[in-house]
């Protein structure tokens, strides 16, 4: 009873998605318009990038990271300002998800090494913010902003212009909250470390480029599907077990969702004529409820101004423990390295989130409706 119990936690958001993706069916049956639901762009180029990344993590990369940012940086204020901003540049390259798979290990082993474990719940919260919001800048720094660049067809210039304030006072922000960590002094407590294999992350960092390139709408992104998964068979088989199955089946959840319910007539005018009174706000509190990427596919079909719905669904990924995937990555790995601390998480978490909420609506809608 313990290991279902346990294997329903660690896939909860997989089955709450497929839940809400079966009870739409009831009222849209399968058709062949359930073809059109998926974006088969944005599943092959989080396939990629988890496979990659777990790749990375075969060859022990991330301990070996975090074991020279302990030995070069001499405060715990310095090691945790560095492992969120890793995390926050991290995201515009590998969206927010990847990021969080990539560098929360690399958190978590840099305080452990360091003997701070009491800074785990701060440093995973501020990682979590830096990855949904750092990732903002970019087309393919979050899946949503992938879909919505492509599905509204948005120039670079005009995405960089439209996200970069939210984008800039993020920043300030996080920084500002990074600095009320004591700079207590650090000691490395653990002396055994891995080898670094040169050859193998070479090889590993041209493949995440390919891989890149796709995002970049550079060729077809079946041609680096084929090209990278291939290449992997040959170079690491167990890379493929460290892929989340789970996410990418969140992620058709949510496609198969969002696809039903805008098919649904009385939701549809519902939510068209919430978005014709206020894009931002809809789209804000949508992401509290079902999520950021659900939130853009499904406000894409009804929304004009989609610059503010860009806006929206980035900073709308704060918040709630469901407001993006990515939260809910965090959530699980803090439950895997601090066991019994949940409540207090969740506590600390949510008044972060919901600060920089606030004040980050706030500041875009003097933007973009009074400025």
């Amino acid at each position: 009873m313990g290991k279902v119990t346990g294997f329903i936690k660690s896939r909860i958001m997989v089955i709450i998605a497929w839940t809400l993706a079966i009870i739409s069916m009831f009222f849209v049956p399968i058709d062949k318009e359930y073809l059109g639901y998926f974006d088969l762009s944005t599943l092959a180029c989080l396939f990629l990038t988890l496979l990659v990344v777990g790749a990375f993590s075969n060859i022990h990369t991330f301990e070996i990271v975090s074991r020279k940012i302990v030995s070069l940086l001499k405060n715990t204020r310095r090691m945790i300002l560095s492992v969120v901003f890793i995390t926050y540049v991290g995201s515009m390259i590998l969206a927010n998800d990847m990021a969080l798979l990539t560098f929360l290990p690399l958190g978590w082993m840099s305080l452990k090494k360091s003997g701070q474990q009491k800074y785990t719940a701060f440093t995973f919260i501020m990682q979590n913010i830096a990855a949904n919001l750092g990732g903002m800048l970019t087309p393919f720094g979050n899946p949503q902003n992938l879909y919505l660049y492509s599905y509204y067809n948005i120039s670079n210039s005009e995405f960089f212009g439209v996200m970069f304030p939210p984008f800039a006072i993020s920043l300030v922000i996080i920084f500002a909250c990074c600095m009320f960590v004591r700079p207590e002094p650090l000691e490395l407590r653990d002396t055994e470390g891995y080898s670094f294999n040169l050859k193998r992350t070479i090889i590993y960092s041209v493949l995440f480029v390919i891989s890149v390139l796709a995002v970049f709408r550079v060729f077809p992104w079946y041609y680096p599907l084929a090209f990278v998964s291939v290449a992997m068979l040959f170079l690491d088989v167990k890379a493929y077990l460290k892929v989340s199955y789970s996410l990418l089946l969140t992620f058709c959840a949510f496609f198969v969702f969002s696809g039903n319910v805008s098919r649904i007539d009385f939701i549809r005018d519902f939510l068209c004529s919430l978005t014709e009174k206020n894009t931002l706000l809809t789209g804000v509190v949508a992401c509290q409820c079902i999520s950021n990427v659900p939130t853009a596919v499904l406000l894409s079909r009804f929304a004009t101004d989609y610059r503010a719905l860009l806006v929206a669904v980035n900073i709308g990924g704060v918040g709630t423990l469901i407001s993006s995937l990515a939260s809910l990555i965090t959530f699980s790995k803090y439950r895997e390295v601090q066991k019994g601390k949940t409540l207090s998480y969740i506590g600390l978490f949510s008044a972060f989130n919901f600060s920089f909420l606030l004040l980050l609506t706030a500041a875009e809608y003097l933007f973009i409706y009074v400025l």
